[in-house]
């Protein structure tokens, strides 16, 4: 180990994994430093142990599934995209597939292969690297930054700090905010941290009696509705009710909407929850849906309208249609109140769920909110404030939805970090 570098990286999760074999490619002398016994341990436990390592949509799709400042990614992504991570992987001798809506997994359906292979390619490229060692502060010296101190008081000196690391979801990989305090110090803005892709929370009384926990819900669509009833935000996809609320893709894409509007609400003195509903039948307008109800009914007319329905929806939702929509479940075909059916095929539409909050920040995918992206150079990651300072990955105030999109970001600006670092470093050798 030596105390003099050119770039220093603080944090090995997959930005900051990125940013050294960027820096490191560019001739920098790089050292990266993370204060756990492992690198990578975010990435090993991503898309479900199996490692999402991006996505094949087009770009600007892309950047519509990034809501959390997807277009500040513009000029990284001229550099360094979705496409060049997939080559990059392949480079590495990482056969990828490709699943569905885009999202690109290692073949081996094993994060480990991921993981491995970055840090492999970290060590090969020469980088110093520094575990259980924490950082106790990024150094600014003559209004520039001029390295570290580490905790055990060991000083290590560089022209360039990557700041990578992470922001507060997923604390025990490593994620605690650390790098919030030390953007402050140069100057930066922290905007408000909140979770994202995260669980809901709800008080209704069939969530309560944990009646469909652990039911799941495909291809339906879940609309989050402001106070006035306008819709705020659709998203299709699957969906799991549990014993807190609901969570699933479609419910944890939701949720950064739910959070901001439950906010607003909150800074009028408005309504504790906001509405969301479930379309469990995206594809049939609610004739169609009456129609089809009053024709399963009519082929076995002396069925009980509740052992009828089971062959339209899920066994377990059925009492709640029944309740909500004041249908007697004994009932046959030829006693079906009109209204009352009508009434269930309104419900298949739009099954409304008060939704009161989120679960917390630590269980979320992902942290909404971090440095304010106006004082960060969007083609580098450099520091508008603070020179040789760069920042990467999720203590960026960027975030995506799940399905390969963060970890783009991450490893985009990762790769910009280190890069520019390396590249402002030896133009300006540390003083």
């Amino acid at each position: 180990m030596h105390d003099e570098y050119e770039v220093i990286i603080i944090g090995g999760g997959p930005s900051g994994l990125m940013a050294a074999i960027a820096a490191s490619a560019a001739g920098a002398r790089t050292a990266l430093i993370d204060k756990g016994s492992k690198l990578g341990r975010k990435l090993g436990i991503s898309g479900g142990g199996r490692c999402n390592v991006t996505n094949a949509m087009e770009l600007d799709e892309l950047i519509r599934h990034i809501p959390g400042n997807g277009r500040f990614l513009h000029s990284a992504f001229a550099e360094f995209d979705n496409r060049s991570i997939i080559r990059f992987f392949e480079g590495l001798g990482i056969a990828l597939k490709e699943e569905d809506r885009g999202r690109m997994f290692p073949v081996s359906d094993k994060a480990k292969t991921v993981v491995d292979a970055l840090v492999g390619r970290v060590r090969g490229q020469g980088v110093d690297i520094l575990v259980n060692r924490p950082v106790a502060e990024v150094r600014y010296e003559e209004g520039r930054t001029a390295g570290v101190r580490l905790q055990d008081g060991t000083v290590l000196s560089a022209g360039a700090v990557v700041i990578a690391t992470g922001g507060k979801s997923v604390p025990h990989t490593g994620s605690t905010g650390d790098g919030y305090p030390w953007a402050e110090q140069a100057g930066h803005t922290i905007t408000e941290l909140y979770p994202t892709e995260v669980p809901l929370t709800s008080d209704e009384a069939f969530i309560r009696s944990r009646e469909l926990q652990g039911l799941s819900l495909r291809d339906v669509t879940l609309t989050v509705w402001n106070a006035k009833g306008k819709k705020i935000v659709m998203h299709e996809g699957d969906m799991l009710f549990t014993h807190f609320g609901l969570s699933g893709p479609a419910a944890l894409r939701c949720s950064q909407y739910v959070v901001k509007a439950l906010r607003a609400q909150a800074a009028k003195g408005g309504a504790p929850d906001v509405e969301l509903s479930i379309d469990l039948r995206p594809g049939s307008d609610t004739d169609g849906v009456a129609r089809d109800t009053l024709a399963l009914a009519a082929a076995e007319p002396r069925k009980a309208i509740r052992n009828v329905l089971k062959a339209y929806y899920p066994e377990r939702l059925v009492p709640l249609l029944l309740r909500r929509s004041g249908l007697d479940g004994d009932t046959t075909y030829a006693n079906i109140p009109k209204q009352a059916c009508r009434q269930l095929a309104e419900l298949t539409k739009r099954l409304s769920i008060r939704i009161d909050g989120t679960r917390s920040l630590e269980e979320a995918f992902v942290t909404g909110g971090g440095v304010h992206l106006k004082e960060i150079e969007p083609r580098t990651m450099m520091s508008r404030r603070m020179p040789g300072l760069f920042f990467c990955g999720e203590v960026l105030d960027i975030h995506g939805y799940t399905g390969g999109y963060n970890i783009t970001a991450a490893f985009t600006t990762g790769h910009a970090a280190g890069k520019h670092a390396a590249l402002h470093a030896l133009q300006e050798p540390a003083h």
